[in-house]
């Protein structure tokens, strides 16, 4: 996307260029696979999450999570917790790493984070956000943003925290069309983040079901969000940001992704441990769901990065006739 082109909306007064972003996703939007997809036309970068305590800590794991590199702005990192004065606290040292945005995650529906009232745990608990946001957007220079889902259970109040985000300040709000007791089960509510965007002035995200390039266009003619968020649909389909439904991407184009998906990841992590958290893609990449268990295996099998990427070669050469 040239600068030469109108933005497509602001998130307050940062341009963004495209309506297609990859979504925050724990264990995936990792550097490797965040600078691929936006080098093929997310229109900017979010980090995986992190929690407020981990950063408070001085522990080494946020600054891994949280690296980028400058061609992926903007950056947005998406941090979680329960207490607003310790989100308050970690939020202003992170914000010295130079993010464009902060973004406040409320939807992750994970029991392990909901039942301790972040992520989207703290949806059932408004004026809690309400004074997170009022005091992130007074304390910090970058526009602060947040992720939620439609409610704990059917009993939703996402227009509420949607109209707090932006009363409190916040510049966007990101909605994923479903409750917390849904997770990933059922079909994402649409008509709900239609809702949002016809009550709130800020930017709108939309996010949920969307797997193929007419899905980016159903959900945006049906929402009228700012943009479409993709998650789980982009990590067996980074192509989706450059236009490709799986089926249509080029051979050479995968390849060329593969290989230098593996290589950032070795970059990234080491030898070991890049080639270990790089199989989990290549399984998807290849489509490998339609082989059989002994050739799956073959795929997690420890071995150097040069046989490895020749065993993936010899793996597509079979799925791709």
């Amino acid at each position: 996307m040239t600068k030469t082109q109108l933005p497509n909306f602001h998130i307050r007064d940062i341009p963004i260029y495209g309506d297609t972003l990859l979504a925050p996703m724990d264990g995936y939007s990792d550097w490797p696979f965040r600078s691929i997809c936006r080098a093929l036309g997310s229109a900017m970068s979010y980090t995986e999450f992190v929690k407020v305590e981990k950063i408070l800590s001085r522990s080494k794991e946020p600054a891994k999570r949280l690296y980028y590199e400058e061609a992926e702005r903007p950056v947005t990192f998406q941090i979680y917790g329960d207490d607003p004065d310790l989100i308050l606290k970690a939020a202003l040292i992170v914000e010295k790493w130079k993010p464009d945005i902060i973004d406040i995650n409320m939807g992750c529906p994970a029991k392990s984070i909901a039942d301790r009232g972040a992520g989207v745990g703290m949806m059932p608990s408004p004026l809690k956000i309400a004074r997170t946001f009022r005091m992130l957007v007074k304390s910090l220079k970058v526009p602060v943003t947040g992720k939620i889902r439609l409610g704990w259970d059917k009993n939703k109040n996402y227009k509420l925290i949607a109209r707090i985000i932006e009363q409190e300040g916040g510049s966007l709000v990101a909605v994923h069309g479903r409750t917390k007791e849904q997770r990933y089960a059922g079909n994402a509510d649409w008509d709900a983040i239609a809702e949002v965007k016809s009550i709130v002035r800020i930017p709108v995200t939309g996010s949920g079901d969307v797997r193929s390039v007419v899905d980016i266009q159903k959900m945006k003619a049906h929402t009228n969000c700012d943009a479409v968020m993709i998650g789980r649909g982009a990590i067996a389909n980074p192509w989706i940001f450059a236009g490709y439904d799986r089926e249509e991407v080029p051979v050479e184009l995968v390849k060329e992704t593969i290989h230098e998906h593996l290589q950032k990841s070795i970059q990234f992590y080491g030898e070991e441990d890049g080639q270990r958290l790089f199989r989990k893609y290549a399984v998807q990449y290849l489509l490998l769901k339609t082989l059989d268990r002994n050739a799956r295996k073959e795929i997690l099998k420890e071995r150097p990065s040069g046989e490895f990427l020749e065993m993936l070669n010899q793996v597509y050469a079979l799925t791709a006739n």
